[in-house]
């Protein structure tokens, strides 16, 4: 798994036409998020904060249960910090998912579950904003929303906290072992 450190730095590449992470040593990580969802700051070079590096933490332990290889986890971190640190507000579209019983509010690196009627899938909260969280897809299979939208890996969406259910397999750090919870 990747590292922070304080020679990272977030870019727009032009010809890309997208946001950028140089990671030094010749690697560059290219962010899933299109630019027309990118706040102002994301085309300006700015350093890996300190911030950030904290979200990598958050958002790497909470990923290390889910079924991806270590470059899948990898790019779902880096998109998660990109889209917590750049993405547009969103406005919920909760209309796609399912009201879940209980009351979730999830803290930012949980793992959830959002169902629609053609399936469920885990998300990686982003960012709890009281009522309804910024999610990120963490499922390598396409989520049917409707009979004709997707959602892919690494898409984010925010809905209202009323749609998410806890991830039925949650990692205890005291333990080391993963629990199921219902």
């Amino acid at each position: 798994m990747l590292k922070p450190n304080n020679a990272w730095k977030w870019y727009f590449d032009t010809d890309a036409n997208a946001l950028m992470l140089d990671l030094g040593d010749d690697m560059v990580f290219k962010v899933a998020i299109e630019k027309k969802h990118l706040i102002p700051d994301a085309f300006v070079d700015t350093p890996f904060s300190v911030d950030d590096a904290s979200l990598f933490s958050t958002y790497s332990d909470a990923v290390s249960q889910l079924p991806l290889s270590g470059p899948r986890q990898a790019e779902l971190v880096l998109n998660a910090v990109a889209a917590n640190r750049f993405h547009k507000p969103l406005l919920p579209k909760s209309w796609f998912f399912e009201t879940q019983a209980g009351h979730t509010t999830p803290a930012v690196g949980s793992i959830v579950d959002l169902k629609t009627e053609y399936g469920s899938e885990a998300f990686l909260v982003i960012e709890n904003a009281g009522c309804a969280s910024l999610c990120m897809h963490a499922s390598e299979s396409a989520l049917a929303l409707t009979e004709t939208k997707q959602m892919r890996f690494c898409e984010a969406i925010k809905v209202m906290n009323d749609r998410l259910s806890l991830n039925q397999q949650q990692y205890d750090s005291r333990s080391g072992h993963y629990a199921l919870v219902g």
